[in-house]
């Protein structure tokens, strides 16, 4: 009897990986290797009430919301923010007219948006795609609801639409947006005398009109109008939504509205809009069969101002909302999956990334650890780092420490760009700051911290509008601690990830990653001895260490 040889690894090619750092651009890993971590599992499951899915880039949101989609086939609605029209909105000569003469327009996008969800979900669950068939379906729920006169009256507002039912959501919502800048021109006309085409003379500037009436004056009209809106039926409608429409857990459906942290949307009214959005899940949230689920940014989260119109919700809106973190035994799993997929066609199929990383030993230590160190606990950077140092292996059949370490520096240097690129559009030029570090000895006393700060503040190049804002009580020689000064910027560069704490009663750093809320505390800062910058970014900006500091 022959004893069988044992099976034998192929070669890795040069160009072996553990597939895209954006898993929702890679279908073969998203169908195959897709990781159900907790969040996962707590977006996925249809009695969780956090809705509000905040995560940094490359955490993971987009592709468990495609995931999402590839789990529950027709019970998920995606709204996309191109098809909204977003753009035609906040470019409206009388939308930003209005928003000069502070109205508010929260009515106004909170009827935007529910018109949107409701119709959606309306053409979902009735696969309205003709005249015929919307006709068919508002003569069958007007059956159902014929005894109650509210909800018929919800009805009528859907009936306005007529023609545009199933046409996309973005002539919907320009024929919306049309109709209120006509009411706008005709109050313009009627009551403050303008000729011509007023929506074109709003929106040059308010000098033509507040000769006529004051800015209060003319704010106070244009507000009654703005609240005018069709909000009570919109309401209605959804209770109709939730007791006619969608009304048992065969018809649960899922809407993902995702990338509304694109850059074609005009800042200064992008705070409004989400906000809405959000205002408007919050009373979609009575139905027990639907799950509204928007991802954002944390960057644009964070700067959402609830309290500016906000209707004193904000403690409502976090109380909703579901940070994706990861444990290091997620991400081992995570990539442990990918490297079965990857490994599928060469064999023999490997499970652990263990598999592939030198073995511990007391001099080096752990690899898995050694790596995960050097990121921010994303899957994007540790699937960055593998596939860097599994590119500088030249296709050997394991990873060497060498390997590791030469990719290193590189994976360094592309993790510093996409931390600028993350937070370029809150903070422009944040990089210039980054590089003030450039060279450093790690780590850093708070003196010398706070001095190379100096550097920025002082330097007459340094004219940006963000870093001035921060540190104002600096320029203005206000009375306080060096935390009071340099306290606003510190924490920035300390929640974005790029610096570290440590204090007297610790013996390892803090980073954002693993106390999220330590630089929002005075106290905490004022407790801080010494700084360092991230591990993932060192390289990256070539600084040394310090090994005989403790």
């Amino acid at each position: 009897m022959s004893l069988q040889p044992s099976p034998r690894r192929r070669r890795r090619g040069s160009n072996f990986n553990l597939g895209a750092e954006q898993a929702e651009a890679d279908k073969k890993i998203l169908r195959s290797a897709f990781y159900r971590s907790d969040d996962y599992i707590s977006i996925a499951d249809k009695d969780e009430h956090h809705c509000f899915l905040i995560a940094r880039t490359g955490s993971g949101k987009s592709a468990a919301l495609q995931q999402l989609e590839e789990e529950f086939p027709g019970h998920v609605v995606r709204i996309n923010p191109e098809d909204l029209s977003l753009p035609y909105i906040t470019s409206s000569r009388v939308i930003q007219y209005l928003d000069e003469l502070n109205v508010s327009l929260d009515p106004l996008f909170s009827a935007l948006w529910k018109h949107v969800l409701l119709v959606e979900l309306i053409r979902h669950r009735y696969k309205v795609d003709s005249p015929a068939v919307k006709v068919n379906v508002m003569t069958a729920l007007r059956e159902k609801i014929k005894r109650d006169s509210g909800k018929r009256a919800a009805l009528d507002y859907l009936e306005q639409f007529q023609d545009r039912f199933w046409d996309e959501t973005d002539q919907r919502i320009k024929e919306i947006t049309e109709k209120f800048e006509q009411r706008i021109d005709q109050e313009a006309k009627g009551r403050i005398g303008l000729p011509g085409q007023v929506s074109a003379t709003l929106g040059k500037s308010s000098g033509g009109v507040s000769s006529t009436e004051s800015r209060i004056e003319l704010a106070s009209k244009f507000q009654r109008i703005v609240n005018e809106t069709q909000m009570a039926r919109l309401n209605k409608m959804i209770k109709v939504l939730d007791e006619d429409i969608l009304t048992n857990r065969h018809n649960f459906t899922y809407v993902v509205i995702d990338d509304l942290d694109r850059d074609w949307v005009d800042e200064r009214l992008l705070n409004g809009l989400i906000r809405c959005l959000l205002k408007a899940v919050l009373d979609l949230q009575r139905n027990k069969n639907l799950k509204v689920i928007v991802a954002l940014r944390t960057n644009i989260f964070e700067q959402l101002d609830f309290g500016h119109r906000g209707g004193g919700q904000e403690e409502k809106f976090r109380s909703l909302v579901l940070r994706m973190r990861w444990t290091p035994v997620e991400l081992e799993e995570l990539v442990g999956e990918r490297l079965r997929v990857a490994t599928a066609d060469i064999g023999p199929q490997m499970h652990s990334i263990r598999d592939v990383l030198p073995r511990i030993n007391r001099t080096r230590g752990d690899a898995f650890e050694y790596m995960l160190r050097r990121t921010l606990m994303r899957p994007r950077d540790i699937i960055a780092f593998l596939n860097e140092a599994l590119a500088n292996s030249y296709g050997g059949e394991q990873l060497t420490w060498d390997d590791i370490r030469n990719a290193e520096e590189e994976y360094s240097r592309k993790r510093l760009l996409a931390l600028r690129d993350e937070w370029k559009t809150n903070y422009p030029e944040i990089d210039r700051v980054f590089h003030l570090f450039e060279g450093v000895t790690l780590p850093l006393v708070q003196s010398d911290f706070v001095h190379i700060l100096e550097q920025a503040i002082a330097h007459p190049s340094f004219t940006i509008d963000w870093l001035n804002e921060l540190t104002a009580r600096v320029w203005n020689y206000s009375e306080g601690t060096w935390v009071d000064w340099y306290g606003p910027l510190i924490a920035l560069l300390y929640n974005i990830g790029f610096i570290g704490c440590l204090t007297g009663s610790r013996s390892e750093f803090r980073f954002a990653h693993d106390s999220p809320e330590f630089a929002e505390r005075a106290r905490s800062l004022e407790s801080v001895t010494h700084f360092t910058i991230h591990p993932a970014f060192q390289l990256g900006l070539d600084t040394r260490q310090d090994n005989s500091w403790r």
